[in-house]
């Protein structure tokens, strides 16, 4: 069973006090949708569904033209909950001091049976071959599994970074009819020398510029790049990967 929610979160970011306190990147309230899939525990099911749900995302992001990279969480980092988990990390160039860095904006996790077993969420079936032979019904936990595909805040400063330009900013193709047909933004406002906010003069340009999209050209970073110390391996791969 495949859903889709939509709602208004609150996070108090414990442990992130002090970080990203100036712009939207990280707030108290944001709006999110997330991906969330009930399936079968047998014939490897939910570690399938696991691929969809991170193919969605990749999709998304790469419909908006913003350059990422997928990162196979390793089982040190994991919660109790979860026994698999990836990562989507898009590039934000003006992170880091303006040296750019790869940020979190998807988190895509498998939690098997974990959650299923205290919720009691079961379901009867026949694919015990002991029991199918005496026509008996076999109680089974459910697989439970969520993934984020949007946290809007956080994409709008993606779409931001990555498609600003001297004069203002492109919006991506797959956001025009959305957008009234409005194709770029130009700023309004700059500091002048003496550093006082002052009006720009507007003036689009005839031909769009180009994007800094980054080196793939915003299609992403091949699944299996990336990864480091903390985060381990970034190849995705079937099966489990510790945790609960």
């Amino acid at each position: 069973v495949r859903y889709a929610g939509y709602s208004t979160c609150f996070r108090k970011e414990a442990g992130s006090h002090g970080r990203d306190t100036l712009g939207i990147f990280r707030v108290h309230q944001f709006e999110k949708v997330e991906q969330f899939v009930i399936c079968s525990p047998y014939d490897d099911e939910s570690w399938k569904m696991q691929g969809e749900m991170i193919d969605n995302s990749e999709a998304f992001y790469q419909s908006l033209g913003i350059p990422y990279q997928v990162v196979n969480i390793v089982s040190g980092e994991l919660n109790d909950a979860a026994a698999k988990k990836w990562d989507l990390e898009a590039w934000f160039p003006g992170s880091n001091k303006g040296a750019g860095e790869f940020r979190e904006l998807v988190s895509c996790s498998n939690c098997t049976d974990f959650q299923s077993r205290r919720l009691e969420i079961r379901l009867r079936t026949n694919k015990n071959p002991g029991l199918a032979a005496t026509g008996m019904s076999d109680k089974a936990h459910v697989h439970l599994l969520n993934s984020t595909l949007c946290a809007t805040e956080r994409a709008l400063c993606c779409i931001l970074e990555n498609h600003q330009t001297k004069d203002g900013v492109v919006v991506p193709d797959v956001l025009v009819p959305y957008m009234h047909g409005i194709r770029f933004i130009p700023f309004r406002f700059q500091f002048d020398k003496k550093g006082k906010l002052v009006e720009r003069k507007l003036a689009v340009p005839k031909a769009l510029p180009e994007a800094d999209k980054g080196a793939d050209g915003g299609k992403g970073a091949k699944k299996g790049g990336g990864g480091d110390a903390k985060k381990g391996d970034a190849k995705k791969g079937g099966g489990g990967g510790g945790g609960g």
